[in-house]
């Protein structure tokens, strides 16, 4: 289990992001783009991925992690279940986020 204190850590833990505001949502950005959300309420947080990389994510628990419903989760939206994941999946699938919409150099500059 992940608190949702926990699970914003990780997110800013990573370079260069900043948490923000969606419709009200806690958000999590690089670059002012958003590669993952937080639903406190829910224990819910969604991360933005590539479909092989949803594919690869979803195969270990569906109950843990799956794409959102609907056409947002076609397009890589896919939730964790905070209350069920392991930190260490948690924060592999927020870096795979964040590696999804940094720009290439940022990602070379940190990861490579």
């Amino acid at each position: 289990m992940v608190t949702v204190a926990a699970a914003r850590q990780l997110a800013l833990s990573l370079p260069e992001t900043e948490e923000k505001s969606h419709f009200e949502t806690p958000d999590f950005r690089v670059k002012n783009k958003i590669f993952a959300t937080i639903k406190a309420g829910k224990q819910l947080m969604m991360v933005k991925l590539s479909a092989v990389d949803q594919s690869v994510f979803c195969s270990f628990d569906k109950t843990v992690i799956y794409p959102v419903p609907g056409g947002w989760g076609r397009q890589g939206a896919t939730y964790i279940e905070l209350k069920k994941v392991k930190k260490a999946m948690l924060q592999d699938a927020l870096t795979t986020a964040w590696k999804q919409v940094a720009p290439k150099k940022m990602v070379a500059k940190y990861f490579d």
